[in-house]
């Protein structure tokens, strides 16, 4: 008889509870009460079945019934067990969990000081820690059905849920920083009207936020430390009832499916937040810690690539059976169009190397919950090999790095070739050309989350990272800044003029290249950090989206959206295809200098070559001219002469050049697109 799915299931009649625990003596089903979660009203022995699954059902349970578990075996870590009853453990397929875990010495499963030693500590932890939550899961969708986005017409708004309508003024007060107001009608409107066709949420998983963290004031903004893989996090909510937490994320689904926008989220499976040796027992480590993390040779420790203290060890079955069994509710029950894996390489690893044939990616690959799922790897990690741009199976869309620093040096004026920059702006073949998606297997960007935004990126120096409390020492010290001196805010109109048309040679670039775009949320109105560049811990003004525009930030804005009109009714700026995929007469990407005529390969290998034009197919009779120039010095260009014969019906599609209200920039860098028609 085939066990019955894990987590918590619950019906009228009764609920059945499951959880994996291979190498337990024993495990108990601790029920709590619904109104004071610190009593305990029953304590219940499991049955173990087939695989070491424990189960036991419960009549007439009640919806909202806080429960754990205790896993009963033997505290021996040398050989990678950690059991502990004394330590209530979270559902590690629970749909909800409320609370926060206090930082108190019996959440911990050794006694302080201890934790390299063989003696556990038996202080009960369950007045510390969160609870599983049972909880009736149904919902009515209304009919509204996923937009499936063709990849070619993707572009992607990176978010975070509190950050994108804390500070929004046409959001409700109440609402703000929640599930509800991310879904609320003038933010899904903001976005369509834009052009975003993703929203891209930054983790919405349970997690924990850092002792160290809470003991400086702070927390885990970002979500980067994850718990529960199957429960959004309640910090987002604006009800917490049981059950209404996930009511509101699928709301929040359902109003930017309506739009015709779909949402994907950034998933953490390659670590936890129970950390190394050091850390708490809260779930995994008391239920399955030598499967579910990847051990050292002394058992005692964990493989750390992804410099959390912890790796997840998805080349377990059972593991890769609970990412699987995760992706899968989100993508069905919950309606996620996307995700972006974190360190994605570690969830391809085998023994220890990356393996793009790895039995995780085959899953994805056969089930057909994910046909019509877009799957984006970060593809790099700290562990041996870990950076995998373009080594991940074919049905991946990686986020590409290479573009992100090859555009930003390329505008610094970099000594590096234009060879490079084509490739970028043509779609990677160079890193993709065997991939069915051709172009759109790479996620093109200029700024994200992790480092600086496009604003700082040119108004700012270096890093200025002081307040997340390790004296400037952590985030990257290296952004590829476009930094136009002085340092941070200025009064200066020149410079901060200056600045904006910078940024809008660097957001325009990005969306007029061949890929899937990514746009940080707050980019396209100058959002700065304060150059932050590693914001994780500041759930603050540093990084929540300021809607009190300038003059200039709402040009900006008008400028992103007109740049996104033009990709989306210029197919030549869009199509999922290389350029020498196409059926054409002559090549449709025809490259030439500032005489008007075809560039060399020597031009194309010389790094002092900073100017020069392409032609592209419009989709109106005629063809779009490509203006780029990041010379520093005015430059001149005559058309290639096909095209200068056909005539001079000529009109400017968009230009950086071109401040907020139609004045000319004093910089002559620049990127222009023309619309050149023949004269009847």
């Amino acid at each position: 008889m085939a066990n019955p799915p894990l987590g918590a299931r619950w019906s009228e009649a009764e609920t059945t509870f499951t959880v994996w625990s291979p190498d337990a003596d024993a495990v108990h089903l601790c029920l709590f009460d619904r109104d004071d979660h610190l009593i305990e009203n029953a304590r219940i022995r499991m049955h173990k079945g087939d695989g070491g699954v424990w189960t036991f059902s419960v009549p007439n349970l009640a919806v909202g019934t806080p429960y754990g578990f205790r896993a009963s075996g033997p505290y021996e870590p040398e050989n990678g067990l950690r059991f502990n009853d004394s330590k209530l453990l979270i559902d590690p397929y629970a749909r909800e969990i409320f609370g926060h875990v206090t930082w108190h010495q019996p959440v911990f499963g050794y006694p302080f000081g201890d934790a390299d030693g063989d003696k556990p500590d038996t202080d009960d932890s369950a007045n510390f820690v969160p609870r599983s939550i049972v909880i009736d899961e149904s919902f009515d969708w209304e009919g509204i059905e996923k937009p499936n986005v063709p990849r070619d017409l993707t572009v992607v708004y990176e978010a975070h849920v509190k950050g994108l309508t804390k500070l929004n003024q046409n959001v409700p007060p109440e609402l703000r920083g929640t599930y509800a107001g991310a879904g609320y009608p003038t933010m899904v409107d903001y976005l369509k009207d834009l052009g975003i066709t993703a929203v891209e949420l930054l983790p919405i998983h349970y997690h924990l936020d850092d002792s160290f963290l809470l003991e400086r004031g702070l927390n885990n903004y970002w979500g980067y430390n994850t718990l529960g893989f199957f429960a959004p996090s309640t910090s987002y909510s604006s009800r917490f009832e049981p059950g209404e937490v996930v009511a509101e994320f699928k709301n929040m689904v359902k109003a930017y499916h309506r739009a015709g926008i779909e949402v994907w989220l950034d998933v953490v499976y390659n670590h936890t937040a129970e950390a190394n040796h050091q850390g708490a027992t809260l779930s995994f480590r008391g239920l399955a810690n030598e499967q579910y993390y990847r051990l050292t040779e002394d058992k005692r420790y964990y493989e750390n690539w992804t410099g959390t203290g912890n790796t997840v060890n998805a080349f377990t079955p059972q593991v890769t059976d609970l990412i699987v069994d995760s992706l899968r509710y989100w993508a069905e029950e919950m309606q996620i169009d996307g995700f972006r894996f974190d360190l994605a390489p570690t969830i391809g690893r085998t023994e220890q190397d990356f393996d793009r044939n790895a039995p995780l990616f085959h899953r994805l690959a056969e089930d057909p919950a994910f046909a019509n799922v877009k799957l984006v790897a970060e593809p790099w990690d700290l562990g041996p090999g870990g950076y995998q741009v373009g080594g991940f199976p074919a049905n991946w869309t990686e986020w590409n790095d290479k573009y992100r620093d090859n555009i930003r040096s390329f505008w610094r004026s970099d000594d590096s070739e234009l060879g490079e920059l084509g490739w970028r702006l043509t779609g990677s073949a160079d890193v993709y050309h065997n991939r069915p998606f051709g172009p759109t297997a790479g996620v093109n960007f200029i700024a994200a989350h992790d480092g600086m935004t496009s604003w700082d990126v040119v108004s700012f120096q270096k890093k200025r990272n002081y307040a997340n409390g390790d004296n400037n020492d952590d985030g990257t010290g290296e952004d590829i800044g476009q930094y136009i001196g002085p340092d941070g805010y200025t009064t200066d109109v020149s410079i901060r003029e200056a600045r904006h048309q910078r940024q809008r040679n660097l957001l325009a670039t990005l969306l007029i290249s061949r890929g899937i775009p990514m746009i940080l949320g707050g980019d396209e109105l100058a959002r700065t950090q304060k150059g932050n560049n590693n914001a994780y811990c500041q759930d603050n003004e540093i990084s929540w989206i300021n809607w009190d525009l300038s003059e200039r930030q709402q040009g900006l804005h008008d400028f992103v959206r007109s740049c996104l009109t033009l990709r989306r009714e210029e197919p030549a700026l869009h199509i999922g295809k290389f350029p020498d995929e196409e059926l054409s007469e002559a090549d449709p990407w025809f490259w030439f200098t500032p005489d008007g005529v075809q560039m060399t390969d020597a031009q194309w290998h010389n790094p002092e070559e900073r100017c020069f034009g392409f032609l592209l197919d419009s989709s109106r009779q005629g063809h779009l001219v490509v203006l780029i120039n990041a010379g520093g010095d005015a430059c001149e260009f005559t058309l290639p002469a096909p095209v200068a014969q056909e005539g001079r019906a000529c009109a400017m599609l968009l230009s950086t050049i071109l401040d907020h209200d139609g004045s000319l920039t004093a910089p002559p860098s620049s990127l222009t697109v023309f619309h050149i028609a023949p004269v009847a």
